[in-house]
């Protein structure tokens, strides 16, 4: 079990064991770099070369930190610079925009398990269940999908917030009669729903900022028709994995139904801490909103949110800096990996490799459509980075803003096209770590359900965001 929590983590973090075949891939791409920087002055196409190796060993598992730490090396070495100017670009990488956005998931996931120690996550989840008790399944159906939705858009993260909700969740399921297959769906398409909305989340404020667009542009046409769009189909689709898998004897034992405190109160420092922090939310979203605030605001924000809380609270300052702490180490490999990242982008600008595909092919592409090229890189979502949506979204930024700009393709159109290329391999077409996790979560053992939701899904997401594309440009 400990094993299986630890490996949890490791994949969440992006942080596994490297296998020892791994390595051979990659140390003959490190040659091939060397080879290249050798032969080859700035500009030079050579420089996606990292950006290739990237993402192909991304795409086998490795860890990645150690992905990201290769992409920089490959990079240096492509490049050759002075040892001073690989000094001066990895210290000036400490600032910039792209290093704060892993900042930005530190302090998030410090904000979080805050909030799990004060009581607040639990008192909203209690808050919301509530209205729904005595109103029908349906109705505890759309409270199960709302507490969900509603915590993980407050913490920013799905796996975090959802095995803070499912102890409470569940119980009331299992007397309800939901099935595990049904409740998990209901938890999975609540939940992914709050984590495309959350408006601190670290792939969230990539999209706002590498589109260049604030929150209210973001939720309008890339978070919104998608939250939408999982509520009312959980009309449908919930009931079709209930009656299916209940004949299929997936329900709740008795036992299930009978661990549960719902008759316990929140403490009242929890509801304090509560209030006070949807206040605070509430306010620095819209402050962030009147003052067009930049991707920085989150890194005074998060912080903000969290002591206000913890005041309200009024919990032992002790208590809330070891929770806090525990919420920063769990993360801090994604800081070093954004760094990483940061660095890796500003020694590939030395290469220039973008000036010679546009000098290249720039005449070809100047009669192209901005619509295919936004299809095509919307749909690299399906063979996207795995655990690291952040980082693909700033990826896909680099690698095609330059020449979606010339194309034509406007700051709405890119807010629909990160959005679906980082979110769109979390419905499908295949098993993925967020499904095992819910299901976990949920007690469920039968992941074709899940898969079947996640297709139900992808389905008309994938139409809708077309029109979307077409009347956007």
């Amino acid at each position: 079990m400990a094993t299986r929590e630890a490996q949890e983590r490791d994949r969440e973090r992006g942080t596994r064991a490297v296998p020892a075949r791994q390595w051979v891939p990659a140390a003959l791409a490190l040659v091939a770099s060397l080879v290249a920087g050798l032969m080859t002055a700035a500009p030079t196409v050579w420089g996606l070369l990292p950006i290739a190796l990237y993402a192909v060993l991304s795409l086998t598992g490795m860890n990645l930190v150690v992905v990201t730490a290769i992409a920089l090396v490959s990079a240096v070495l492509v490049a050759l610079p002075p040892v001073g100017d690989i000094a001066s670009t990895l210290a000036a990488s400490v600032t910039d925009p792209v290093t704060v956005i892993g900042l930005i998931i530190v302090l998030g996931s410090a904000a979080g398990e805050v909030l799990r120690v004060t009581g607040v996550a639990d008192a909203m989840v209690r808050g919301i269940l509530r209205l729904a008790g005595g109103r029908g399944r349906t109705a505890l159906m759309y409270a199960i999908a709302l507490a969900c939705l509603v915590l993980v858009f407050s913490l920013g993260t799905l796996a975090g917030a959802l095995a803070i909700a499912a102890p409470l969740l569940i119980p009331l399921a299992a007397r309800a009669g939901f099935t595990r297959s049904a409740t998990a769906v209901t938890m999975f398409l609540g939940g992914c729903a709050g984590l495309a909305l959350a408006p601190f989340a670290g792939s969230n404020v990539a999209i706002m900022d590498v589109a260049g667009v604030g929150y209210p542009a973001y939720v309008a046409v890339g978070a919104g028709p998608l939250a939408l769009l999982s509520l009312a189909l959980m009309a449908v689709v919930v009931p079709w994995v209930q009656r299916r898998s209940e004949a299929r004897d997936d329900l709740y034992e008795p036992s299930d139904a009978a661990v549960e405190d719902e008759g316990g109160e929140p403490a009242p420092g929890a509801v304090r801490a509560t209030w006070a922090f949807a206040i605070t939310l509430v306010a620095t979203v819209v402050y962030a909103t009147a003052t067009r605030a930049g991707t920085t605001f989150p890194l005074v924000a998060l912080p903000l949110m969290a002591v206000v809380t913890a005041l309200a609270a009024r919990v032992a300052p002790g208590v809330v800096l070891r929770a806090a702490w525990a919420g920063v180490r769990r993360m801090l490999p994604m800081l070093a990996l954004f760094w990483m990242l940061a660095a890796l982008f500003a020694f590939i600008e030395l290469l220039k490799p973008y000036d010679v595909v546009l000098e290249t092919f720039g005449p070809a592409l100047g009669g192209m459509s901005p619509l295919p090229f936004a299809l095509a890189v919307a749909a690299l979502g399906w063979v996207g980075v795995p655990g690291a949506t952040a980082a693909q979204v700033v990826l896909i930024g680099e690698v095609f803003g330059p020449l979606g700009d010339s194309l034509g393709v406007t700051p709405a159109a890119w807010v629909v096209i990160l959005l679906w290329a980082s979110k769109a391999d979390t419905y499908g077409p295949l098993p993925n770590a967020n499904m095992v996790g819910v299901m976990g979560l949920a007690r469920s053992s039968r992941l074709p359900y899940l898969l079947g939701a996640g297709w139900a899904l992808l389905i008309p997401a994938c139409l809708l965001y077309t029109v979307l594309l077409v009347v956007l440009l």
